[in-house]
C-alpha cells in the first residue's frame, strides 16, 4: 500500500497524534485527542511509518496553508502537487479532502510545522526536502509570490531550520534571479576548492534518496530529492567550470 493509502485509511492518525493527527482524523471522520496522543509520542520512540505519515500529512497541510497565504490555488500548482508528490489518480480525491480541510482549518501553520520539526529534529535534511517540495509548488506558475516567500521563510523557521539553510534552499529554487552556485552549496566565493568539494560531497551523501528514506521520507517523495540533487549538481558543475577544477 502506498503512503497515500495509509494516510487516507485514517488509522495512521492515531499513531501520529498532535495537530497533524487531529486534522487527519477530522478530514476522515476519526476523533483524535491531540494532547493525549502528543504526550504518548514524547514517551516512546517514533516509528518510521509514523515519521512517513507526518511527512506526508505535513506536505498536504503546509501546501494548503500556503495556498491560503496568497489567496488562490492555480491549476499549475495543483498539477505540480500531483506530479511532485506522485499521488495515484484513484487516491487524489481523498488527498483533496485533507487539503480542503487544512484550508478551512482556523489553525495557523505553526503547530503543524512545529510538530514536523520536532519529529525530524535529528534529520534536518528531510525537513529541507519538505521545504524544497513547497518551493516547487510555489514556483508552478513561474514565480514565487511575495506572500508565498514570506510564508516559506516562516515555515522554515518553525521547522527549526536556520536562516543560512533557508537561504541555501531559496537560492536553488528562485526563478528570475541570478543563481549563485556558492549559495546553493552553502559556501562563500572565498571558499577554497577543497572546501567546495567537501561541501558538495556532504550534500550528495546527505541527500541520497536511500538515506532520506531511511530517515522517514516516503518513497513517493523521491522526486523531490532528485530535483534538489539536480540543483546541487548544476551548482557544483558551474563552480568547477569557473575554477577549472577536475
Amino acid at each position: 500500500m502506498s503512503i497515500w493509502g495509509k494516510v487516507i485509511g485514517g488509522v495512521a492518525g492515531f499513531a501520529l497524534g498532535g495537530p497533524l493527527g487531529a486534522i487527519l482524523g477530522s478530514a476522515f471522520g476519526h476523533a483524535i485527542d491531540r494532547s493525549k496522543t502528543q504526550r504518548r509520542l514524547k514517551q516512546r520512540p517514533v516509528s518510521i511509518q509514523t515519521r512517513q505519515t507526518a511527512f506526508t500529512v505535513g506536505v498536504i497541510v503546509l501546501s494548503a496553508k500556503m495556498a491560503k497565504a496568497d489567496g488562490m490555488v492555480t491549476r499549475d500548482e495543483v498539477n505540480t502537487f500531483k506530479k511532485v508528490f506522485n499521488i495515484p489518480p484513484d487516491e487524489m480525491h481523498e488527498v483533496g479532502l485533507l487539503f480542503d480541510e487544512a484550508r478551512r482549518d482556523a489553525e495557523g501553520y505553526e503547530p503543524y510545522a512545529g510538530q514536523i520539526g520536532e519529529l525530524f529534529a535529528h534529520d534536518p535534511v528531510v525537513l529541507e526536502n519538505l521545504l524544497g517540495g513547497l518551493f516547487q509548488i510555489a514556483l508552478a506558475d513561474g514565480f514565487v509570490h511575495p506572500k508565498e516567500l514570506v510564508y516559506l521563510k516562516n515555515v522554515s523557521r518553525e521547522l527549526g531550520l536556520d536562516r543560512a539553510t533557508f537561504e541555501r534552499i531559496r537560492a536553488a529554487y528562485m526563478v528570475g534571479e541570478q543563481i549563485n552556485p556558492y549559495e546553493v552549496l552553502g559556501v562563500t566565493q572565498k571558499a577554497t576548492s577543497e572546501e567546495v568539494k567537501k561541501a558538495y560531497r556532504n550534500l550528495t551523501r546527505e541527500n541520497h534518496p536511500d538515506t532520506l528514506i531511511a530517515q522517514g521520507m516516503p518513497q513517493e517523495f523521491v522526486e523531490v530529492a532528485n530535483e534538489k540533487m539536480a540543483k546541487i549538481n548544476t551548482a557544483y558543475a558551474s563552480i568547477k567550470k569557473q575554477r577549472s577544477l577536475s
